[in-house]
């Protein structure tokens, strides 16, 4: 399938994209190649092919879940510019 000039042209004015004459011919013969490209996929025999959601075979990669003891609420509020009812106080953003 060929690409036209005209509809490079109406691609970059969807884009919102400047696209001068000397490069039209160029994007026109590019983009062909790549449409042609994806048209010898398509004409490949993928029958026996089983569809995947990703190329490797991972598993679970989480850890498990572990009760750990946390950090004490006056440690985490060492750091805090200002502290209200031991809770960290911010300006107000919101009117």
């Amino acid at each position: 399938m060929s690409i036209t000039r005209e509809e490079i042209k109406h691609i970059a004015n969807l884009s919102r994209i400047n696209v001068s004459d000397s490069e039209l011919d160029m994007y026109a013969e590019t983009l062909s190649n790549i449409v042609g490209m994806a048209n010898e996929i398509n004409r490949l025999n993928t029958d026996d092919v089983k569809p995947t959601a990703h190329i490797l075979e991972s598993v679970n990669v989480f850890r498990k879940d572990e009760v750990k003891p946390s950090y004490s609420r006056e440690k985490i509020l060492v750091n805090a510019p200002t502290k209200e009812s031991g809770c960290i106080s911010l300006p107000k953003v919101v009117e």
